[in-house]
């Protein structure tokens, strides 16, 4: 789902003064806006507005961009353009901004004329623009730097997977199957609230549709799963037949719900599915590979959790959900891992993954196929939404490394350690005081620059602890 590019437009500001004055300007200077779109080609996919000199077409342009299903638009100032034209236009927009502070020269010289100047006077223009935004109260991202260097792409890499992540955010529709984990209260959330202030919609699925979806795989279909996971995984000689199949089917069908009913993230609680009744085990390992093609997932009911690894996915790809398990202060880390749910995607790649059978008393069903790995070692990034009430929220981030450590032969779920930046008591600290939640998304990498981004363009307090 992360694979395709950022799709982002470039609305490139003048004014037709200027024309009389230099004749040919507004040529030059859209050129001028096709050759950042071409040096940032590595980064996003542009689509290049023509110069806008008036409010009549600002407004043409973005409704564009609007139609064009972008992601977010760059602003890019021709020449100087009063910012009066657009301030409505700002207004009323709801894709992520970025002001790019920009000229086409890096240097003033002594063989500057008029005609230099006039091209290169964007500053002026980006400074009345963002007073305007600012005014309109609309969160907005600034990047000041010389277009050509690879500084440049790189910070404007960063906004524009924000604005994709953020884009995708406000659209996105979480199902939570049955309901919420009773007295949780870190995962729970005013789901009006969370629908007004950031976009993601909550709703909830009654388990009979999955037991209804789980009749309708046919046995090839189940077959065709198993024989995927026999190519690509390590199979534990215990799994049966039965149990195997259990699990296929219940994969097959949740991501049928999700692709008709258009959720692009999901949460299973044990209880739920067990106090169903109909159910054989719980699909841990369907969450694993689901997490895998690019859904975002939360345990126990926990769609803000669910939401943040689509967001990850989205942002820097890849995101994994799990949670703090315990401290170990010798090696100044903390033990991450969940019952069983994992992205495989972040295992070690000098061992195996497995997909193994294991007991497991939680939910009073059967044994679940679970996937089985330790997380990769190397740098990483945890992340988490914190509902503070009504529309505050606040997100939590946390840089560190998953160490080359131990194994734990006796814990049968994906598992690492991670070591915080800032070590685990001031990192844990800063945590609780900040009121994290115990569910987390995982990326590997050091990605607080991307979750700092993000968090401007949706209009969330950030916390780097």
């Amino acid at each position: 789902m992360t694979d395709t590019k950022p799709r982002i437009g470039i609305l490139g500001i003048m004014q037709d003064l200027y024309d009389h004055m230099i004749p040919g300007i507004t040529e030059r200077q859209d050129g001028y806006a096709h050759d950042i779109a071409a040096h940032l080609g590595d980064v996003a996919e542009w689509v290049v507005g023509k110069p806008v000199k008036d409010r009549g077409d600002a407004e043409t342009v973005m409704r564009e961009f609007v139609n064009a299903d972008l992601d977010g638009v760059l602003v890019v100032m021709l020449t100087y353009g009063p910012a009066m034209r657009v301030a409505r236009l700002f207004n009323e927009n709801r894709l992520p901004v970025c002001l790019a502070n920009i000229q086409p020269e890096p240097s003033v010289t002594p063989a500057w004329d008029m005609a230099d100047m006039t091209y290169n006077q964007g500053i002026h223009g980006a400074q009345d623009t963002a007073n305007a935004m600012v005014r309109a109260g609309r969160p907005f991202d600034v990047i000041t730097e010389d277009w050509r260097t690879a500084a440049f792409a790189e910070r404007v890499g960063r906004w524009a997977r924000a604005a994709r992540a953020v884009t995708a955010w406000r659209s996105l529709k979480v199902g939570v199957f049955g309901y919420a984990m009773n007295d949780m209260g870190d995962i729970r959330v005013d789901e009006n609230a969370f629908l007004r202030a950031l976009g993601p919609e909550i709703s909830f699925v009654a388990p009979g549709d999955l037991f209804r979806g789980t009749g309708e795989v046919t046995e090839a279909e189940a077959a065709g799963l198993m024989a995927w996971e026999d190519e690509n995984f390590d199979i534990d000689p215990a799994l049966t037949p039965l149990e195997r199949g259990d699990h296929a089917r219940m994969q097959i069908a949740i991501e049928r719900i999700l692709v008709d009913r258009g959720y692009r993230a999901y949460s299973t609680h044990f209880d739920a599915i067990g106090e169903d009744g109909r159910f054989n085990r719980l699909p841990l390992a369907a969450a694993s590979s689901l997490m895998a093609k690019g859904y975002g997932y939360g345990a126990e009911g926990d769609a803000m959790a669910a939401a943040m690894v689509y967001a990850g996915h989205q942002l820097i790809g890849d995101g994994h959900f799990t949670e703090m398990y315990a401290m170990d202060f010798p090696s100044d880390s903390i033990l991450m891992s969940h019952m069983g749910e994992g992205n495989w995607k972040v295992a070690r790649e000098d061992e195996p993954v497995r997909l193994i059978r294991r007991e497991l008393g939680i939910g009073r069903l059967g044994e679940p196929p679970t996937f089985l790995f330790r997380y990769r070692p190397g740098p990483a990034t945890l992340a988490c939404l914190v509902s503070l009430g009504g529309e505050k929220f606040r997100l939590v981030v946390a840089e560190g490394e998953v160490l080359d450590g131990q194994i734990l032969p006796a814990l049968e779920m994906p598992y690492g350690q991670f070591r915080p930046a800032s070590g685990v008591r001031a990192c844990m600290d800063g945590w609780l005081r900040a009121g994290g939640p115990h569910h987390q998304v995982m990326n590997l990498g050091l990605h607080a620059a991307d979750w700092r981004t993000f968090a401007e363009l949706a209009g969330v307090e950030y916390v780097q602890v």
